[in-house]
């Protein structure tokens, strides 16, 4: 039988047939601005609060920015960080410089170790890579981009057995799901998240592309972010 992981996105887990289904990677994709570190962060606090530890990655914002912007927000991770429920870090700055001239075969093995270190530090059961793009790094052709994404979402679930979500910006103006256009075949489930003028106001939407081994259909739903409380999803408020 399937083991699944409550998300605890309010609204979300009964559209997806009760949530991730555990070890899996799932991707949420959306231009800059539509809620996609928030729906991340919620993911992680909610296990927190069932008892189970996570681990974010932050890849493009600063550790102290992040954590003040959380406070900001209503959700003061101190406490868990303290606690040994949630570790928030952060990629080394001069990590770009010090692995683009190496093989996609070592980027990817020091990346999934540093993880797993920290993952097994705290018994994290979460893992949340928030965004994916900037690990890719090099001049590299689209073919091997695309391959080094694979070979390090592949890992994550071979080598860390998380159940990970992993974050994409995408490019305002375009139909892409994803930087490199595999992202979304490799993840198990895709959320993208964006906004639509209805009836002559702008709307948060969450829409559920693909959600394999799931009852779910692929639709489209309103959705708010509350302070404090995170993303609600309105079952009820199904724009297609």
């Amino acid at each position: 039988m399937v083991e699944l992981v409550e998300t605890g996105i309010e609204g979300l887990d009964r559209l997806i047939g009760g949530g991730f289904i555990k070890g899996r990677t799932y991707l949420v994709a959306g231009e800059t601005g539509t809620g996609k570190t928030i729906l991340a962060l919620n993911y992680l606090l909610h296990g927190a609060s069932k008892g189970e530890p996570g681990v974010y990655l932050l890849v493009d914002e600063e550790y102290e920015s992040f954590v003040e912007g959380a406070k900001g927000f209503g959700w003061d991770l101190q406490p868990l960080m303290r606690s040994g429920l949630l570790s928030v870090v952060t990629l080394l700055p001069d990590f770009v410089e010090r692995v683009k001239s190496k093989p996609v075969e070592t980027i990817v093995d020091s990346i999934v170790e540093s993880l797993k270190e920290e993952v097994e530090r705290i018994g994290a059961e979460r893992l949340v890579i928030d965004p994916i793009a900037p690990l890719v790094v090099g001049e590299e052709s689209i073919v091997k981009m695309r391959e080094y994404v694979r070979s390090l979402l592949a890992s994550i679930e071979r080598k860390i057995r998380t159940t990970t979500l992993v974050t994409s910006e995408i490019p305002t103006g375009t139909v892409q799901l994803s930087r490199f256009g595999v992202e979304e075949f490799l993840a198990t489930g895709v959320l993208v998240l964006g906004l639509r003028n209805v009836g002559g106001r702008f709307t948060r939407t969450l829409w559920i592309r693909k959600m394999r081994w799931s009852p779910a259909e692929p639709a489209m739903y309103e959705f708010e972010i509350v302070p404090g409380k995170g993303i609600v999803v309105k079952p009820e408020k199904r724009l297609a």
